[in-house]
């Protein structure tokens, strides 16, 4: 794993909404990240018109307007895509940390199920369709620390798209999360949706963003036993 750990800065907290969702999703994490002593904002997107070239783009623009350079940014499923696309494109134009919560990083089963069916490409959008139905097989190779949460709970529509791998959160499997060269990577049980009103989730954001690292419990004492 890389183990590369720049200064975290108690500066803004960019989040990036997924696919058929508007920034009002996101509320809920904002306001526990905000509450655990950052600035807040939301990146919005067309995520069905828009292809993925433009919305990278409009990120780009969203992020030259911030007033400092420190800023961290959290993308849920397709929002992370575009935040790696963004950095395939410009590199590395924030210090800070990178957060990407159930994005499907190496390509969505359910997704490619979606498209198959009749009007199903139509459905999934620009921006998804140029960036969900194949596997991303690219490495994290930027100094910014990158996190990756996983759910586990395994209810939602992709489910009824398709049979996920287990472990899934319902829409994403949790192998489809994995990226070579992630600082970290942890499990939750959440499902896809679910992440965005989850207390541990939030918790886990603002854990990597001062500690370029997830939280875990602290190992047991039960059952230890001297050499």
């Amino acid at each position: 794993m890389n183990t590369t750990a720049l200064s975290a800065k108690a500066g803004t907290v960019v989040f990036v909404h997924g696919l058929w969702m508007t920034g009002f999703g996101l509320m809920f994490l904002r306001q526990k990240v905000a509450a655990g002593g950052f600035q807040t904002e939301q990146f919005s997107y067309h995520t069905v018109s828009g292809g993925m070239e433009e919305n990278v783009e409009a990120l780009h623009g969203f992020l030259t307007e911030l007033p400092e350079s420190g800023y961290h940014l959290v993308g849920h499923s397709l929002g992370g895509l575009l935040i790696l696309h963004h950095f395939e494109r410009f590199g590395p134009v924030t210090d800070g940390r990178v957060i990407f919560l159930g994005s499907p990083l190496r390509g969505s089963q359910a997704a490619r199920a979606l498209a198959s069916r009749t009007l199903g490409k139509v459905v999934l959008g620009r921006s998804a369709r140029e960036s969900l139905l194949q596997p991303n097989t690219s490495a994290w190779s930027w100094p910014n620390p990158l996190g990756i949460i996983a759910g586990t709970g395994g209810r939602g529509v992709g489910r009824a798209l398709s049979e996920l791998p287990e472990p899934n959160d319902g829409t994403v499997a949790v192998e489809e999360t994995r990226m070579e060269g992630a600082t970290d990577h942890v499990e939750l049980e959440v499902s896809h949706s679910g992440m965005l009103v989850s207390r541990p989730v939030a918790e886990q954001i603002i854990h990597f963003i001062r500690h370029a690292g997830f939280q875990r419990p602290e190992p047991s004492e039960e059952g230890i036993s001297e050499n």
